[in-house]
């Protein structure tokens, strides 16, 4: 009797750590992520760099499609750039994106494509420099390719942001240009929040 008991409670302890594995590598089925990203601003005419805080919402749809919704903050620092003999001083500008979001995981663990794109709301000061009259815009649309490596519990990877706007905040002096520009190249992380399950891969 007392060898049954052993070999059923060995038998259990096998089939719970079977079922925690099966569980550890199986992505959230909601999932809310949290995490910064940054860059060197692309070009750099108006920016330097940039530094962000992002959120998003994921829902999987299969095992290795998700979509949700993203936003967060970016900030541009501004940069000194001579244009026509004159030193303009570009203003520093946040970003806010208001973005649908896209994310394709071939394995659980491993390398993942996605994009966000959406509405950048631009934030700050309204002068593109403090020494000229160029109002900057409002806002522009946003899109973010990123490619990076994945498991359940976290997201590291390179970015492009772009934010893409009109002409009206170029800067002419002399018959020289600074067309103004909001993007960045760089990298990011992202920490995952379960809220529920999903399948394993």
């Amino acid at each position: 009797m007392k060898k049954i008991l052993v070999s059923a409670l060995v038998l259990i302890s096998l089939l719970n750590t079977s079922n925690v594995n099966a569980q550890t590598k199986g992505l959230y089925k909601n999932t809310l992520k949290v995490g910064l990203s940054g860059g060197a601003s692309v070009p750099q005419r108006n920016s330097v760099a940039n530094l962000g805080a992002d959120v998003a919402y994921q829902y999987l749809v299969t095992k290795h499609v998700g979509i949700g919704v993203a936003t967060g903050y970016n900030h541009f620092f501004g940069r000194n750039n001579a244009v026509g003999g004159t030193d303009l001083k570009n203003n520093d500008v946040g970003m806010i994106p208001i973005a649908a979001a896209i994310k394709y995981y071939p394995k659980y663990k491993g390398i993942f494509v996605g994009a966000d794109a959406g509405v950048g709301v631009l934030t700050g000061d309204e002068k593109v420099a403090s020494n000229a009259y160029v109002t900057r815009p409002d806002a522009g649309f946003y899109f973010k390719p990123q490619i990076g490596y994945h498991n359940r519990n976290w997201n590291v990877f390179a970015h492009y942001t772009k934010l893409f706007t009109d002409k009206n905040s170029d800067i002419i002096i002399s018959n020289e240009k600074q067309k103004y520009s909001i993007g960045s190249l760089g990298v990011g992380f992202a920490y995952n929040i379960g809220l529920g399950y999903g399948k394993k891969k």
